[in-house]
Parts: C-alpha cells; sequence; structure tokens
C-alpha cells in the first residue's frame, strides 16, 4: 500500500489518518496514470525479453529420433545392445545426435521406439544430467512405420510455441549442420525441410527432384531407371507443428505418403547436406561411415586423433585403451575404452569395442570386434568378420567374413563367409 502512495504523493501520515478512506479525484487520477505507465513500461520490458531471448537462442526445440526395432542388419551386435546403443567411434551411435541436437539449443529429445525402451533410458539416464537435456521415450505397441510415431509421440513434440521440431534417422551419421537447416527453413518459410545427400549411384535409391536455386522439392521418384537427378533423402527433417495434423496414428511412410503430399502443395523444401553423409545400419556401411566421420574429425578436431609412430591415417584410440610394442594402427580405426592392444599387432579398416583384448600379432583388417572380446595370438580376422559380444576367437584362427554370434569360442577357421550360432 505504501508503495502506490508513495507513487501520488501520500505520506505515511495521510495513510494514517482515518479521515483519508477514500482518495481524492485528482489523487485517483494521478494513480491511474501512474499504472498505465507502469503497465506499458513492464509490456514493453517484457517484449524486449522476449526478443532478446529469440536473439540468443533460448528458444524451446525439441526433436524426435526414429529409433525403430529389432536392428537385424547389425545382427550379431543387436542382440546385445538396441541398435542406437551400439558403439560408433567409441560412443553410442545415438549419443552423436543427441549430443548435436543439444549444440543448438534443443531442450527435448524423444525416442521413438519399440524395442527395448528401458533399456534404453536406463543407459542415456547419465547422458541426461551430463548434457542438461530432457530424455524421453514414445514406445510403439506395433510398428508405425516413419510417420506413425510423430502422431504417436504428438503431445511430445507439441508445446504451443508454434517452433518447429526436428526429426533424425537413428542410423544416420553425418556432420549434423542442423543450425544451418534452421536458418534455411525461416527463410523459404514452408511447412517442412529435409535434407539430401548427393549419391553416385541414384539408381538405387528414391531420388529427391528439386529446384536447384529457391530448393523447393518438386517429387520424388523411386528407383529411377532414367537420371532425373542424384540427390536422395538423408533422413534429417525440420517439420512444422502442422505436419503433425497430416499424419494418422496408423502404420505409414513419411517418405512415401507425408512428403509428397506436402510437395504437391508447394511446402516441402530441401537443403543439400554438406560434407559427408552415411546410413550406418548395416556392417559394411558401419565401416565405410567410421572412414568418413574420422576424416572429418582430421579436418575439424585433428586432437582428437591418435598420433605417433605405429600410427597409419586416421585413428581414434580411447585414453584407457593400451597399445604393446612394435603394433601398426591404421588407417580407419576405432579402439575403445579399456581394450588391450598387445605388441606386434596389425589393425585397419575396423572398430575394437570396449573391453577388448587383442593378443600379440594379431591380425585384424576390415571388420567388427564386439565387446568384450578376445582374438588370440596370431590370429587373423578379416573380410567383414563380425564378433558378438564375447566371443573368443583361438590362437591362429583364420575368420573370412564369418558373423559369430555373442559368447562363443571359435576353435577352428572360418573360411568362407558364414555366421556361427
Amino acid at each position: 500500500m505504501q508503495t502506490w502512495a508513495r507513487l501520488i504523493g501520500l505520506s505515511p501520515m495521510d495513510l494514517g489518518d482515518p479521515h483519508r478512506n477514500l482518495l481524492t479525484l485528482e489523487e485517483g487520477n494521478r494513480l491511474i496514470l501512474v499504472l498505465q505507465h507502469n503497465a506499458l513500461h513492464s509490456c514493453h520490458a517484457s517484449s524486449n525479453t522476449r526478443r532478446l531471448r529469440k536473439r540468443k537462442g533460448h528458444i524451446t526445440m525439441k526433436a524426435l529420433i526414429l529409433v525403430g526395432g529389432f536392428g537385424t542388419r547389425l545382427r550379431p551386435l543387436t542382440l546385445s545392445f538396441p541398435k542406437p546403443l551400439v558403439d560408433f567411434a567409441n560412443k553410442p551411435m545415438i549419443l552423436h545426435q543427441i549430443e548435436a541436437l543439444k549444440a543448438i539449443g534443443v531442450t527435448e529429445v524423444v525416442l521413438a521406439i519399440n524395442y527395448q525402451p528401458e533399456v534404453m533410458l536406463n543407459f542415456l539416464k547419465d547422458f541426461e544430467a551430463k548434457l542438461g537435456i530432457k530424455i524421453t521415450c514414445s514406445q510403439e505397441t506395433e510398428p508405425l512405420g516413419t510417420a506413425g510415431p510423430l502422431a504417436l509421440a504428438r503431445d511430445k513434440l507439441i508445446d504451443h510455441s508454434g517452433e518447429p521440431f526436428f526429426v533424425l534417422n537413428s542410423d544416420v551419421i553425418s556432420e549434423y549442420p542442423l543450425k544451418e537447416m534452421i536458418e534455411f527453413h525461416k527463410g523459404h518459410g514452408g511447412e517442412a525441410s529435409i535434407m539430401v545427400t548427393k549419391v553416385d549411384e541414384p539408381s538405387k535409391y528414391g531420388v529427391v527432384v528439386m529446384d536447384d536455386t529457391t530448393g523447393q522439392v518438386d517429387k520424388f521418384v523411386e528407383k529411377p531407371k532414367l537420371f532425373v537427378g542424384n540427390k536422395i533423402n538423408a533422413g534429417i527433417y525440420l517439420l512444422n507443428p502442422s505436419v503433425l495434423d497430416r499424419i494418422e496414428l496408423r502404420p505409414t511412410s513419411i517418405e512415401k505418403e507425408v512428403f509428397p503430399k506436402i510437395a504437391s502443395e508447394k511446402k516441402l523444401y530441401a537443403m543439400v547436406l554438406p560434407g559427408f553423409w552415411m546410413d550406418i545400419g548395416q556392417p559394411r556401411d558401419y565401416i565405410s561411415g567410421l572412414r568418413l566421420y574420422l576424416d572429418s574429425l582430421r579436418k575439424k578436431t585433428p586432437s582428437k586423433l591418435a598420433s605417433g609412430p605405429h600410427i597409419v591415417g586416421n585413428v581414434i584410440v580411447h585414453e584407457t585403451a593400451k597399445i604393446g610394442e612394435g603394433c601398426l594402427i591404421g588407417p580407419d580405426v576405432a579402439i575403445g575404452p579399456g581394450c588391450v592392444v598387445e605388441s606386434g599387432v596389425r589393425l585397419s579398416r575396423c572398430t575394437v569395442m570396449r573391453g577388448v583384448r587383442i593378443k600379440k600379432h594379431a591380425c585384424i583388417t576390415s571388420s567388427i570386434i564386439g565387446w568384450h572380446s578376445t582374438v588370440g595370438q596370431w590370429a587373423r580376422v578379416d573380410n567383414m568378420t563380425i564378433l558378438g559380444e564375447d566371443v573368443h576367437v583361438c590362437d591362429e584362427v583364420y575368420s573370412n567374413g564369418g558373423v559369430v554370434l555373442p559368447h562363443k569360442e571359435i576353435k577352428s577357421s572360418i573360411l568362407k563367409p558364414e555366421i556361427v550360432m
């Protein structure tokens, strides 16, 4: 009471006067003017604050990652962990995406998943606290394709801010130019933006036909026999909330049903993805993706790569791994936490996951060695061999493209590609 009284010129004695229960007309008018001035000032300040927050990037943004199901193409690795938790360059695949989203201001990530959601959330709980980003699951009771999960997660994605949200395919590894995508999306004013990447053999894919100047998408052509373009969907989208109104809660494809409709209304735009891109959902592409990723590190943050007389080309080695004397490591190798590489070992174009032991003079090329496995002395592992978790390859054994399920012991050579159950 004393605050507004001072504003209109009343003293404390005036307030204590029992005969001053009512304000005079002049005092009342002064109070109205003061309150109006303060209200206008408050609104102006609030508006400035909102604009300042927008300039500083304090806008709530969300993202949905299409995690999917069983990851059969990456078996036997996905028999131990859901595919997004399989290590890529010494961290879970999905963590690469979450870190990129966090870096541009995304505050909440929704995982669209129909397989082992509790494993995913338990594993990511520590990263949620470390990164300061909220991670939740939207669980499908049946596979809903690539569009249905958006409808299922609608309430998690919409917060009435009107801000667009990201959608990412969990198999995709790239440089994630998400900040550039936001600017692109704001610039064209359409309803949806997709990233596209150029490929050498477009006839193997669904091609995005677009205006190279404006980015406006004209149509999609599935595995064209005649050349219509060389750009394909890269699995990274930025969508206005209105896109959710186009999607029913049923199994449906965003690529084949939703995007063509938006394109027909001239509201879909494509941004050509700079840098590398790879869908690493199967072993051969996983190995190729590692090469591209390490090459990108060499250009941007070479300090993250290993160096020394035993290193050839691009190699990443976890700080807790131990490398013996006389080894030759590289090119394109990732060695995970707690690994032990004994003397005289040769590694190239391969991933060695957490807790692996490679004994003296073993040779591993173009392969993936699963968690806590052991490769014996003078053993040779080659030609896209995939060892599941806790596999023991005995001394002097040769594996030529073997796919070995978890917890197996390989006592004799695998002379041609086959599955060892």
